[in-house]
């Protein structure tokens, strides 16, 4: 099936990403003979997304917004059999990692991309990375406008932007085209709400200085509302006074949060607006055929209006609770009648999050093709999306994901866990995140019982750099290292809801990996016996505090 309703690259973007290989594949030859010592190499590689972890190479590829076709991911599933160990890790900010690629195979592999339109840059180093968006965008009922269209075109804006090629450090934005945020835009640098004034008009409000990490901070609002055609003017005065005034003495210091920190949200917003000003009727004021010639590229699908009430799906609902769970937690309403947006979680009981092997990938882009347009998302809780699905398709995809191992219905439950890599594989942490993960979803294996928890979202990191986003979990774990001992820190009240935001709390003492279990077992019994009616048990945590929880964990002492 065509790519008809989603970006096509052009003769522009396929000559950049062909000249950026060849460029990439010299550099790989010299650092193999010699003539790169690893020092020199390294800024090199990192251009083009790849890492040197623990124990080899790292190929992080771009998804822009997470939107990814069947076809796409067929090359995905096929370099990660070639080059790799046969399969890929999706991360939180929508992108495949590869993470046993070997040096002289890299080229290849970015090569092998280029075939269907994808690329690795600026997947790494101190430049724009990712641009996210919602995983439901130009399906959902909420949604105001389409993302999409403005990652799109702050993708092209910031891909080897000359002027931000070299930041105090990385820079993540993220966009949401709903009021229901479900892509974190207040923990990021810069976080982007469209929404609708009183006037009826769509446009942005900016969000500043977001971000986790070892100073977990929540964005302030520079704009409350910046017209759609001067996106980018607005962006480019925010980097420059960022590139102009972040720290580049102090690692830890070189965020933009802590600029925002350290001089105030008011003094931010009076440097952005005198360099914005400056450039507002410039070049980077879009053109209304700018914005329509991108937003065409992204119309949506030809779905026709179906029945919403499908007998058969119905009946299989009643013989069968595993299909209803998952229609109660995989499932979502479509903005168009008789059609579904449906979650495949790589959450299976006790498996690694957010891994796929190539034959999984496989399989889904199977399914895409045959019930979801040919399109998939990647969501930044590391599943994966089929975003327009017949309400009558249902039962079939449920059966196909069954065989695939991604019917689990635990979306936004308690084994609907995120994680990162950690000890693993990354160099930089501390402690094992993906062991910690598999015992906490083994335990809670049960659907019926993680039906009755409820809404509980469990993030975990191997160290504070916080790729697990620890901060914002209901249930946050921290692994540490404690004199050779992997210990793991535990904080409740995270949240990443647009209007209740929040960092969570350390709870206590970090407790032995043996211990996590019994711990977060703990934690969930004393909210079933305290909650009331609808609570969540970030809502019961919020009105009892953190003592009862406490002393479930460390006892009275």
């Amino acid at each position: 099936m065509p790519d008809t309703h989603f970006y096509r690259y052009d003769a522009y973007d396929r000559a950049l990403v062909g000249e950026r290989i060849a460029q990439f594949r010299d550099q790989v030859r010299r650092r193999i003979a010699g003539e790169l010592t690893e020092e020199q190499f390294k800024p090199l590689r990192l251009t083009n997304g790849l890492y040197l972890q623990l124990h080899a190479y790292m190929l992080r590829i771009a998804i822009p917004y997470g939107t990814i076709s069947a076809r796409q991911l067929r090359k995905l599933a096929e370099i990660a059999r070639k080059y790799d160990r046969g399969y890929g890790h999706f991360t939180t900010r929508q992108n495949l990692q590869l993470n046993w690629i070997r040096l002289e195979d890299a080229p290849d592999a970015l090569a092998m991309l280029a075939e269907v339109d994808m690329h690795a840059m600026q997947t790494s180093g101190n430049v724009i990375r990712n641009v996210t968006a919602d995983h439901f965008a130009g399906a959902a009922v909420d949604e105001i406008e389409d993302p999409r269209i403005w990652c799109e075109i702050v993708r092209q804006w910031s891909t080897l932007h000359p002027e931000f090629s070299f930041l105090p450090r990385k820079f993540k934005i993220a966009i949401t085209g709903s009021p229901n945020d479900r892509v974190a835009v207040r923990v990021h640098d810069v976080g982007l709400r469209l929404w609708r004034n009183g006037q009826g008009e769509v446009g942005f409000e900016v969000i500043v200085g977001g971000g986790l990490g070892r100073t977990p901070l929540i964005g302030k609002t520079l704009r409350e509302f910046l017209p759609k055609d001067e996106l980018l003017a607005y962006l480019e005065a925010t980097l420059r006074v960022y590139n102009r005034y972040g720290r580049r003495d102090n690692l830890y210091k070189a965020r933009i949060k802590i600029l925002v920190h350290e001089i105030g949200v008011e003094k931010m917003r009076e440097e952005v607006e005198a360099e914005y000003a400056a450039t507002r009727n410039s070049a980077l004021k879009l053109a209304p055929e700018t914005i329509e010639g991108i937003a065409r590229q992204f119309a949506p699908p030809p779905l026709r209006a179906k029945r919403t009430r499908v007998p058969e799906v119905e009946a299989l609902k009643l013989e069968n609770r595993a299909f209803a769970l998952w229609l109660k937690s995989n499932v979502a309403p479509h903005r168009v009648a008789g059609h579904a947006i449906v979650t495949a979680s790589l959450k299976p009981a006790g498996a690694p999050p957010g891994d796929a092997s190539a034959a999984q990938m496989e399989g889904v882009a199977d399914i895409a093709d045959a019930y979801s347009q040919g399109e998939l998302r990647v969501s930044h809780e590391q599943n994966l999306v089929f975003p327009h699905v017949a309400i009558e398709s249902l039962p079939a995809v449920w059966r196909a994901l069954d065989a695939l191992g991604f019917a689990e219905a635990n979306v936004g439950k308690i084994t609907d866990i995120i994680a990162c890599p950690g000890l693993d594989y990354c160099a930089l942490a501390n402690a094992r995140s993906i062991p910690v993960a598999q015992s906490i979803s083994t335990h809670f294996a049960s659907l019926a019982r993680q039906h009755d928890i409820g809404d509980l979202k469990i993030k975990i990191s191997g160290c504070i750099n916080a790729c697990g986003h620890h901060h914002v979990g209901h249930i946050g774990i921290l692994g540490v290292d404690r004199n050779g001992v992997e210990l793991y820190q535990i904080s409740l009240g995270g949240d990443v809801d647009f209007g209740n935001t929040a960092l969570g709390s350390i709870l206590g003492p970090a407790v032995e990996a043996d211990k996590v279990v019994e711990a977060v077992d703990a934690l969930v019994a004393t909210y079933l016996e305290a909650r009331i009616d609808g609570e969540r048990f970030v809502d019961t945590y919020r009105r009892l505090g953190a003592q009862p929880f406490k002393e479930s964990v460390y006892g009275n002492s």
